[in-house]
């Protein structure tokens, strides 16, 4: 086990990204296809029954957010402890996020089953898409639980070096959701016709399956890493380096869930169309978006473990090729979007009046992503190396600073259609900002980084 860890200090840069990155890309997608098809069975039950679903999107993504952040924390201060060797505290910070994962999955749980109903009534006047989206939204928050443990467990793996597992689990939980998701949306056989509240059930089986899984892998299985259970003491350094890159990644994420409830709130005064085509959009980018994801989920303990040892090169060759691939990915994906957005649409059922909103919006939006890709590998970098903080002024940059301002005064100066142009613009200011950070950082970090001199850090 400790060898496996030691290769991401010794084995060849470009060929380390892609072993440790080709398992999470893969699950990633895996994880993409089951929310697209997810949305295609949904969209063929009603266009309301897509808006519900897709006004439940930022609690769904808060809840990823408060799971992928203390991650993120976890997987970063890790890999930085066993690349310094401290075996026994890396030890220490796995036990304490199993602790912090069922504390965050009761507050969820709490809120969503007596506040579902009353957060939905802020977005929607009529009554079936009230019921179907306070169903779902009290589902998928009661039993959060079951993808946070999921998240955890995979974050604990990687940061030794293991990928596969989690691409395992990932895969099953996400196969076993879109089959149930056909059975229960639809009714066939012995399931009954469920609709939106099929989709829920399908959402949160899955998860409880990859969690499971990984789970049994974490604590049935020899690892360098020993997750302990009795004799255990809460150690609140441990807690606050945690989250010192914890939090950030978190309140980082948390601002694509503000981000959508702003743009509900702004599209649903045009129709209910512009709300679903905003779903189909964030569910198709996935697409996109998700192997770069799994991208950063290979380079994170790379980046870590190499700060961690002081060796400037390889830190920054891991750096400067992920960059290379992320942009290449979303260079793809713009093109995929400026030739194909009808496919797309089709796929989705749609109405001619999401076709007239979403074929212009999907050609906009995807302009920004390749200067997306470039904000997304900073932030892994500075996360990387147990800089959080700066992770999240970039995204207040992108997303406070730019997407829901932009929009709101987009579209009152250009009406709906320039809603979308926020899209690019916020990821130029996104680019502008990460390039400074990163001269920053450079400058007082990096270029002076050596085996004899680093910056001492939690």
């Amino acid at each position: 086990m400790e060898a496996k860890s030691l290769k991401m200090g010794t084995s060849p840069i470009g060929k380390l990204i892609l072993t440790m990155s080709m398992p999470a890309m893969f699950s990633m997608m895996v994880q993409a296809l089951y929310n697209v098809i997810d949305g295609i069975f949904i969209s063929n039950v009603s266009e309301a029954a897509l808006t519900a679903v897709t006004l439940i999107f930022p609690i769904n993504i808060l809840i990823i957010a408060i799971s992928v952040g203390t991650g993120i924390g976890v997987n970063s201060l890790i890999a930085r402890r066993l690349g310094q060797k401290l075996y026994e505290e890396a030890n220490n910070v796995a036990s304490h996020s199993y602790r912090l994962v069922f504390i965050s999955g009761g507050v969820f749980a709490f809120l969503g089953f007596f506040f579902s109903r009353s957060f939905v009534k802020l977005f929607a006047t009529d009554q079936f898409i009230i019921d179907n989206a306070t169903i779902y939204c009290q589902i998928v928050t009661v039993l959060s639980i079951f993808i946070m443990m999921q998240i955890n467990n995979d974050r604990i793996l990687q940061a030794q070096g293991n990928m596969i597992v989690p691409m395992v689990t990932n895969i099953i939980g996400a196969t076993t959701h879109i089959i149930l998701a056909y059975f229960l949306i639809f009714g066939h056989g012995i399931f009954p016709e469920l609709g939106v509240t099929g989709a829920a059930i399908s959402t949160v089986t899955g998860e409880g399956v990859g969690m499971a899984l990984g789970t049994y892998y974490v604590f049935g299985r020899e690892h360098l890493i020993k997750i302990k259970i009795k004799g255990f003491k809460i150690n609140k350094q441990i807690i606050k380096n945690i989250y010192a890159v914890g939090f950030p990644a978190i309140v980082m994420q948390s601002l694509a869930s503000v981000m959508l409830l702003a743009l509900n709130g702004i599209l649903i005064g045009y129709s209910g169309a512009a709300v679903a085509v905003l779903g189909v959009y964030f569910r198709t980018q996935a697409f996109i978006f998700m192997p770069v994801f799994g991208l950063t989920q290979g380079i994170m303990p790379i980046i870590g473990y190499n700060y961690g040892a002081k060796n400037k090169e390889r830190l920054m060759s891991a750096y400067k090729i992920s960059l290379l691939m992320a942009i290449s990915i979303m260079a793809f994906g713009t093109a995929v979007f400026q030739l194909a957005p009808n496919q797309i649409f089709d796929l989705y059922s749609a109405t001619p009046e999401m076709y007239s909103i979403g074929i212009y919006a999907f050609r906009v939006i995807s302009i920004g992503f390749p200067l997306a890709a470039y904000g997304i590998i900073c932030s892994v970098f500075f996360q990387g190396i147990g800089h959080g903080m700066y992770s999240l002024l970039v995204s207040l940059a992108r997303q406070l600073v730019g997407i829901i301002p932009l929009a709101f005064i987009f579209s009152n100066i250009f009406g709906l259609y320039g809603i979308w142009w926020a899209f690019p613009a916020s990821e130029l200011i996104g680019t502008i900002a990460s390039s400074i950070v990163l001269y920053i950082i450079y400058v007082k970090e990096i270029k002076c980084l050596d085996e004899e001199s680093i910056l001492t850090k939690s």
